[in-house]
């Protein structure tokens, strides 16, 4: 792509969580073509973003500063490295939005989208309960349209997320275990692990659908990746307590969600937890569900809507 083509930037280190919020925020503003930008700074520049300094428009190699030589209409970021690029970028008159907390006033943006477990507060700062992904209706129904056979698997179909380790959550063997029990035993069991996802538990996990029937996924060697289509085809989602992104996908289908053991995590997961409980969104694995079908939480397409009337796109 020659430069100056895309009217939006999304930025991202390319970090998944990251890339994925950026480019899904980006693509709902519906604001014209999108270009993912990859960043990839130098030292210093690395280390102080999103700080500015001399140099700084070098910081993330040629191409990039090529790219500011003719900026976009509208520039998304998220990370702390896609908010020093997109400092750059609104000085050289580019409006920009950038997504989680800079570490720096929020006056440096013409738009800051921070989650509310983070806190931050300002007139410019757009507060979203969870992360932002491109999940909604439209995208569900791509996702059936692509995992066609998950549709011939028994129902109930329950989904299982499986993350891992977190600063804020330590998952085991033994909690696996737990968390197994705690499962519904009719219908298919469909699996699919993250790259925090412990080998024993993985392999605990990859037995459990072996007796169990279903799918699992753990990586490349297992196919395509199929978590857009569990959540599309699932009837109830089972979710481990340790990820943001993970539970406000999950929570952005029209199926109950069900989180395993949400008061063994801590600090900033814990608060987005108690929120969604406090909606009566999710509920403890093990407890019945619901038979009512739930309300999805999409703070996707509502910021999108308020950053298009703010910026008059």
């Amino acid at each position: 792509m020659r430069h100056g083509t895309a009217a939006v930037w999304a930025l991202s280190d390319g970090r998944a969580g990251n890339r994925r919020q950026a480019g899904a925020l980006a693509h709902a503003l519906d604001a014209g073509e999108v270009a993912a930008i990859t960043l990839a700074p130098r030292a210093p520049w690395r280390w102080m973003a999103p700080r500015r300094a001399p140099g700084s428009t070098r910081g993330f190699g040629a191409e990039f500063a090529a790219r500011l030589a003719d900026p976009p209409r509208l520039a998304v970021g998220c990370g702390r490295q896609a908010a020093l690029a997109t400092r750059l970028a609104r000085g050289r008159g580019a409006r920009v939005v950038q997504i989680l907390d800079p570490r720096l006033p929020p006056s440096h943006w013409d738009l800051v989208v921070a989650p509310e477990h983070d806190a931050l507060r300002g007139d410019n700062v757009l507060r979203v309960l969870g992360s932002l992904h491109p999940v909604d209706d439209a995208w569900l129904a791509r996702a059936r349209a692509d995992f066609p056979a998950l549709a011939a698997l028994p129902g109930p179909r329950t989904a299982l997320l499986l993350g891992g380790d977190s600063a804020h959550y330590r998952f085991d063997r033994t909690r696996f275990d737990a968390l197994a029990d705690a499962l519904p035993r009719d219908g298919s069991l469909l699996v699919t692990t993250s790259r925090r996802t412990p080998a024993d538990v993985a392999a605990a996990a990859r037995a459990l659908v072996a007796r169990a029937g279903g799918l699992f996924w753990a990586n490349a060697e297992d196919g395509p990746n199929p978590y857009p289509g569990l959540l599309a085809w699932a009837d109830r989602i089972a979710c481990t307590p340790d990820s943001v992104n993970m539970l406000s996908e999950a929570c952005a289908t029209r199926v109950p969600v069900q989180v395993f053991a949400p008061d063994a995590v801590r600090g900033r997961v814990r608060s987005f937890l108690d929120a969604l409980q406090g909606l009566g969104r999710v509920g403890v694995l093990g407890d019945a569900w619901p038979t009512e079908p739930p309300t999805p939480l999409r703070e996707t397409a509502r910021v999108a809507t308020e950053i298009r009337a703010r910026l008059a796109l």
